[in-house]
């Protein structure tokens, strides 16, 4: 049995009439990487703030490393490590500063805080810049240092919050090194928000799918994939509602499904390659041109078009978390 370090219970956000988490479910286990997988505006952020005791449920509730989230918020807060989604760091300062400070915020002594604060600092890589002021900082290096702030209690459990948003490819890479060397050497409980798809496939433990406020989803992403059963072709024709038709009555033999989605038509089959030109075949003997084609393997791009009927899209924010994100890529980029 492995040891749950975060159980949501029918946890649920209201705001007025708008529901941000719809009675949510799920665990997560010692020492794992789990990864929250959904658009802007699906309840992400939302849940991560009452995770870590920032917004009260509306109802239900969740233990995190062992403490109720409403009757035991200072507990919680003492066991935990959070990276916000905003830059929190104080510019003014300097990234040594910076740690210093949060140390005191958590009460330890001096002494302890400055040989942690070395040890963090080289650890994500910024002793060459501990006397700088973060002002001068990088997106990416503000980000690494946070995650350096986030640790320097020692936390059992570290919430990120798209810790990657805005950032180039190289640093994301970089700053997901950094939270897999968390997982390895500390053998410390991640739980990350994220809306990129490669990213929850790299570096996911498992997996949930999260939209409009409900989970749909949770595995591994072998676990997820495995629901697809086979590879996936996908089609973009000239009259795409008459392709549906001709392709729904040729289940045979290795076709297991036929589904229209907002982007074209998606064929499950057991071997792609053998089945392709029978099904082109077929539609040109019905005077249906086919305008793209391809065939993939399943990707964490398949298993969300499977699960949601739709595309991984940011078009999909609130207002304000859409302000966010944009606030948030300028400060990256600057």
């Amino acid at each position: 049995m492995r040891n749950v370090m975060i159980k949501a219970i029918n946890l649920t956000k209201k705001f007025g009439n708008f529901v941000a988490v719809d009675h949510i479910n799920f665990e997560v286990y010692d020492g794992e990487i789990f990864g929250f997988l959904g658009p802007n505006g699906a309840g992400k952020s939302t849940t991560i703030k009452m995770l870590t005791t920032v917004l009260k449920p509306t109802e239900g509730t969740a233990i995190v490393n062992g403490y109720d989230i409403i009757k035991e918020q200072a507990k919680v807060r003492q066991s935990i490590g959070v990276v916000p989604q905003e830059y929190t760091a104080d510019e003014d300062l300097t990234g040594w500063e910076n740690i210093m400070m949060m140390a005191g915020l958590y009460g330890i002594p001096r002494s302890v805080a400055e040989e942690r604060a070395k040890e963090l600092l080289e650890m994500v890589e910024l002793t060459y810049a501990a006397n700088r002021k973060v002002s001068t900082y990088s997106g990416g290096m503000r980000r690494r240092l946070e995650i350096a702030m986030s640790l320097v209690s020692r936390p059992k459990v570290l919430f990120l919050d798209e810790p990657t948003i805005g950032l180039d490819a190289q640093t994301r890479a970089a700053i997901w090194q950094y939270i897999r060397k968390l997982k390895e050497e500390y053998d410390m409980t991640i739980f990350v928000t994220t809306h990129y798809l490669e990213e929850a496939d790299m570096y996911g433990d498992r997996i949930a799918i999260i939209d409009k406020g409900k989970i749909l989803a949770i595995g591994s992403p072998k676990e997820l994939k495995e629901r697809i059963g086979g590879d996936v072709i996908s089609l973009q024709t000239n009259n795409d509602e008459k392709a549906l038709t001709v392709l729904s009555n040729l289940f045979a033999d290795g076709i297991l499904e036929v589904k229209k989605f907002q982007d074209g038509i998606r064929i499950k089959v057991k071997n792609g390659e053998e089945k392709a030109p029978t099904i082109l075949e077929v539609l040109m003997k019905n005077g249906i041109k086919v305008t793209r084609m391809s065939i993939t393997e399943p990707t964490m791009d398949e298993v969300y078009m499977e699960i949601t009927g739709k595309s991984l899209r940011d078009e999909e924010a609130s207002s304000q978390e859409m302000f966010a994100f944009r606030r948030t890529l300028r400060r990256a980029r600057g």
